[in-house]
């Protein structure tokens, strides 16, 4: 569905030209939630974004050596007081070569393996923020938990009243939920 069908669908069904259920829309309760902020401030959230984090700069360790030893020989190469015989020369031009294309494809591949990373933990996060708002909202009697997005990525509440915000008691089940996590 397009955005703009989105927008107008919940608009419709926020105003009370739509009802759930035979239930009017105006009776029904209503709580906004912020997903982001919820994988911030959980401790399973807090645990899963370091972990991500702490992955990614020991790739980012690796290929800041590689770029260092692709700069040592550089400057081998470029040296004019270099007293390398022409075949010395070459060998190492190769060498600088070899190591240059295993160096561009070892960042593909990190940056390939750290994004697959992320998406698996987003995936997985996501499914485990769904659980702990359904059981917000039928603990605390709420119809519907609305996501309210951010600007990055897709925003479907455009406004609401900070009292509908249930973002901290979605944290707090979360955590409940999640207790074992890391």
């Amino acid at each position: 569905m397009k955005k703009a069908g989105i927008v107008a669908t919940v608009a419709l069904f926020m105003t009370g030209g739509w009802t759930l259920g035979g239930e009017a829309a105006s009776s029904m309760k209503i709580g906004v939630m912020d997903t982001q902020r919820v994988m911030e401030n959980s401790k399973a959230g807090k645990a899963a974004l370091d972990e991500v984090r702490t992955y990614s700069m020991t790739r980012q360790k690796i290929i800041d050596d590689d770029e260092r030893e692709l700069r040592d020989l550089q400057q081998i190469l470029e040296d004019p007081n270099s007293k390398l015989s022409e075949s010395a020369k070459q060998e190492k031009q190769e060498l600088f070569q070899t190591k240059l294309a295993a160096y561009e494809r070892r960042v593909q591949d990190f940056n390939r393996e750290i994004q697959e990373k992320q998406r698996s933990m987003v995936e997985e996060y996501g499914k485990k923020i769904a659980e702990a708002a359904k059981a917000v909202a039928q603990k605390e009697g709420y119809t519907a938990i609305l996501d309210k997005g951010n600007e990055a990525i897709f925003r479907i509440v455009l406004y609401h009243k900070p009292t509908l915000d249930v973002t901290d008691l979605v944290i707090k089940e979360f955590d409940r939920q999640n207790a074992t996590a890391k």
